[in-house]
């Protein structure tokens, strides 16, 4: 939803967190539109999703986070005020396979995600054509077994370069190192073939094959130091059989996969997803 400023937030709980927050917002004018709310009873926090008209208030995006800031320190807040005019700046990153990449630019075309695709990042020559041929930027950054640092050096000066907001890794098939791992903390998104947190790491089809799944699905998740054990955003499966060969465990996936990347990188843009320790309350 465009024209619209978002206040995303957590909170220690507490009674009246949407009183005073909604009669903040009443008391200048806005108009609320959306409206999503959470509360963890285990850990006794608060978690909301507040879409407010921008036209309906008397101030912009700057003036808001000012208005807002006393109530925010008085509830302990981590908080956001996000213009939806604004959209996020991403950089894909990719190697050989191209079903997550090609639906991302399908559903770019279509409108279906709010955000600008800066450019495409690959440690393989492959997909220069498809990406260019969508009009993209294309960079091939070879990763040296022998000298991965290089590599990767390379590929952060292109994202601060392109000024990235998010990073989508969409199966680009090299482990991201801790460095940029902790500099773009919960901004790298990935798709693992697995349903996680069975079959971290590689040939993930290979491990279900082997132990005989009733399920394959796919992951959509933050990227962290950890292999594979980031914050879950978004998973789906896939129903197989005992009739299944590898290559069907393949092929099945990987509609599985571009599906659950899509969903699990809409909801980050539209700034719904929120770390809390090692999981996400993703807020509808």
């Amino acid at each position: 939803m465009k024209d619209t400023y978002r206040i995303i937030f957590d909170c220690p709980d507490r009674v009246g967190i949407v009183t005073q927050v909604g009669d903040f917002i009443a008391q200048n004018g806005g108009w609320i539109c959306d409206a999503s709310h959470h509360s963890d009873i285990d850990t006794n926090r608060f978690f909301s999703r507040i879409v407010v008209k921008a036209d309906s208030l008397r101030f912009g995006i700057n003036e808001l986070r000012d208005r807002f800031r006393p109530i925010a320190e008085e509830l302990q807040m981590n908080w956001r005020a996000v213009d939806s005019n604004v959209p996020k700046r991403v950089v894909v990153m990719v190697s050989k396979g191209s079903h997550c990449l090609t639906d991302l630019f399908d559903r770019m075309r279509y409108k279906e995600l709010s955000c600008e695709i800066a450019c495409v990042i690959s440690n393989h020559d492959d997909m220069r054509g498809i990406s260019e041929f969508y009009g993209y930027d294309y960079h091939h950054v070879p990763i040296d077994k022998d000298n991965k640092e290089a590599g990767f050096a390379e590929v952060e000066r292109l994202v601060d370069e392109y000024q990235a907001d998010t990073v989508v890794l969409a199966r680009y098939m090299q482990i991201m190192p801790p460095a940029l791992c902790d500099k773009y903390q919960y901004q790298i998104i990935n798709i693992h073939h697995s349903f996680l947190p069975s079959f971290i790491g590689a040939k993930p089809y290979h491990q279900a094959h082997q132990r005989g799944v009733k399920l394959i699905g796919a992951t959509c998740h933050y990227v962290t130091q950890q292999l594979d054990e980031g914050p879950i955003i978004e998973q789906g499966v896939q129903r197989v059989s005992h009739s299944n060969r590898v290559e069907d465990l393949v092929r099945l996936g990987r509609d599985v996969e571009k599906t659950v990347l899509a969903k699990g990188l809409r909801a980050h843009l539209e700034d719904r997803v929120m770390v809390h320790g090692n999981s996400t309350v993703v807020l509808d």
